[in-house]
């Protein structure tokens, strides 16, 4: 027994869904992560609730309401089809944007701790040399929460990839679109073809358990366990 067609179809789709929605989590959670690290704005309290939100969630709830959101007669449904995008449910741009919001906390969490973990005193000195912010940012605190960077990026990829409820939600099962590795297995199992939905789930398993060991060395090499 072999992948399938539809389902390497599948591995790819999964693939480039993931990778899209890592680079979009690290450039739209970097300033939101960095401002929840330095912030002393009564708005942290509920803008880090707002991040956090998809961790008690259930994904199914997410998925709810962003399908209502994205559809025809949802306010952003509404707004793309007057500028002639028409929906975004049951599309590949739908699902980047249910997975950005969905992997949110986990690439967020860990650069704000990585920017929490730096201190003020790096940033001190760098103004004392008359650094302006953005050479601060890239030439001090970047460099310094690289490991949290590293983390996010590896958990956001990571927890994507496994999605379900709220790709399902908001995709659907189209081919080739919408159907991840995730549906593709659900899709085997209901079929009762449980030799195929041995390898796609055992492929995950391997995954999962390769991003753990990896995220877990780094860490011990990092901070120097024995």
């Amino acid at each position: 027994m072999s992948l399938s067609s539809a389902d390497v179809s599948a591995i790819w789709l999964t693939l480039k869904l993931a990778s899209l929605t890592t680079v979009i989590l690290l450039i739209v959670g970097t300033p939101i992560a960095l401002w929840l690290a330095r912030t002393r704005s009564w708005l942290r309290g509920p803008v880090g609730a707002m991040v956090a939100l998809p961790l008690v969630l259930p994904p199914t709830v997410i998925g709810f309401y962003l399908l209502l959101a994205l559809g025809p007669h949802g306010y952003i449904g509404q707004l793309t089809r007057s500028l002639g995008l028409g929906t975004l449910t049951f599309s590949f741009a739908g699902l980047v944007i249910g997975s950005v919001l969905y992997s949110m906390p986990f690439v967020v969490q860990p650069l704000q701790n990585a920017f929490s973990a730096i201190g003020t005193r790096p940033l001190e000195v760098a103004a004392t040399l008359r650094a302006n912010p953005w050479d601060t940012f890239f030439n001090v605190t970047l460099p310094l929460a690289r490991p949290g960077v590293i983390t996010a990026a590896i958990l956001g990829f990571a927890h994507t990839v496994g999605e379900f409820g709220v790709v399902l939600m908001i995709g659907g099962n189209i081919p080739e679109k919408t159907r991840v590795v995730s549906v593709q297995i659900y899709d085997h199992v209901e079929a009762m073809e449980y030799a195929q939905a041995h390898w796609l789930a055992g492929a995950m398993l391997v995954f999962s358990f390769a991003v753990l060991l990896a995220l877990y060395s780094s860490r011990k090499t990092k901070t120097g366990w024995s």
